[in-house]
């Protein structure tokens, strides 16, 4: 599928791209030498360090999201360095914050692409997309997304974990169904963001309400769309009897919010990036916990389950002072898989980019303490089409609990994007 970037954003990736483009450094000239030990090494791979890279949002809209997974992946550099490292070598992340500014953004992968050997997180879909090209064409470093757009599904070396957006969504769709929350013939609206996310979202609310009758009512945002009380009174004009909001938390808050003051009661349901647990302490906190669902590819960061238990241990003492949220486990998953990656590199004695990218390619069954395996052996696929549906629960550390374990829909089994 090509990458897709619309509007605003799209004027300035071009101009960002046009400058970034020839800003970039010269590729090592020993790319591809063995150390004594008869390893082959390349870009960001020295005797003693691996440097990765992480490109986040810890000042724009994805801020919580953009913190918790920082942290858990500086985290996860910490143990692994404490354990002796990769291949004889400690691990070390090189972070940028772009504030999800497209320009802040492409400059940083610019600045960063030569000194690294590859990215443990990329937050924001449509920042990807732009440099898609040239990542397949001559980077040719992995890059692990924070993002879920099936636009990026089909390159070689930028990896989705988790379920895109279209197939969540279905999943979602048919968690309503299952519930009997929503029946054939019924209208749910569907609040997006404009751009590769919520454009891709939007696929799968459409395929799913044409595999069940039903009829799906748009309402496009941009991300600086704070105030959701126009796009509440439409849907509640048009007569919906469900919403899906595929947009960041501010948004869903608000929409939540609005919906319960004006007596819209339906229920709400989120992708991943839709919530933030730090929205349970708002004036939307009581009506996030009355009917309001988030999906993932990960069970919730305070389940009881042996793989969150034990990373919410680690988290809490490391960042005594900050909350759980699911970007830790997202997060720590991502920098884990690379990890993983690196070490089977390692044992077949090639620490350059290709040779990590075809170690990558021989990993599945990954990630099954945190609810979900993962499969990595297809770039044409997302590593899973499963979905764990959530309920914001102020009780509950991280803000979730579980009320569907992962299951993929008949209609996300059979789901193919269009190219």
């Amino acid at each position: 599928m090509k990458p897709r970037v619309v509007g605003a954003v799209a004027a300035a990736l071009t101009l960002t791209l046009a400058l970034a483009g020839c800003s970039g450094k010269a590729k090592s000239s020993d790319d591809g030498a063995a150390d004594k030990s008869g390893v082959k090494t390349g870009e960001g791979v020295t005797d003693s360090k691996i440097t990765l890279g992480a490109l986040t949002d810890m000042t724009g809209v994805y801020a919580s999201l953009g913190k918790s997974v920082t942290q858990a992946q500086q985290l996860w550099a910490e143990e692994t360095n404490k354990a002796g490292g990769i291949c004889g070598r400690q691990i070390e992340l090189t972070v940028r914050d772009h504030g999800y500014d497209p320009q802040k953004a492409i400059g940083a992968y610019t600045e960063l692409e030569p000194d690294v050997l590859g990215f443990t997180q990329f937050i924001g879909s449509p920042f990807v997309s732009a440099v898609e090209s040239r990542i397949d064409g001559q980077d040719k470093g992995i890059v692990l997304p924070q993002a879920w757009s099936a636009n990026l599904v089909g390159s070689k070396y930028v990896r989705v974990i988790g379920a895109t957006y279209d197939v969540e969504t279905i999943n979602l769709i048919d968690f309503l169904l299952d519930e009997k929350r929503i029946a054939e013939g019924d209208k749910i609206g569907h609040v997006y963001f404009e751009g590769d996310y919520g454009e891709n979202a939007l696929a799968g609310s459409k395929h799913a309400a044409k595999e069940a009758g039903l009829t799906v009512v748009e309402q496009k945002i941009k991300p600086t769309d704070n105030d959701m009380t126009a796009q509440v009174s439409a849907l509640k004009q048009a007569g919906v009897k469900a919403v899906i909001v595929s947009a960041g938390p501010r948004q869903a808050a608000s929409l939540v919010g609005v919906a319960a003051a004006t007596g819209f009661a339906v229920p709400v349901v989120g992708n991943n990036s839709a919530y933030a647990p730090q929205l349970l302490a708002t004036q939307a906190g009581a009506a996030l916990q009355k009917d309001y669902y988030v999906g993932a590819s990960t069970l919730p960061i305070g389940d009881a389950g042996a793989g969150p238990a034990k990373l919410a241990e680690a988290y809490t003492a490391k960042y005594p002072k900050d909350g759980l949220d699911n970007g830790v486990i997202a997060g720590y998953n991502a920098a884990s898989v690379f990890g993983e990656a690196l070490k089977k590199a390692c044992e077949s004695k090639d620490l350059t980019r290709e040779g990590v990218d075809k170690a990558l390619l021989t990993i599945k069954d990954f990630g099954a303490d945190f609810g979900i395996s993962h499969d990595f052996t297809d770039p044409s696929a997302p590593s899973t089409r499963q979905t764990v549906v959530m309920k914001p629960d102020a009780k509950t550390p991280g803000g979730l609990k579980v009320v569907r374990p992962a299951e993929v829909a008949p209609a996300a089994e059979s789901f193919t994007p269009a190219s």
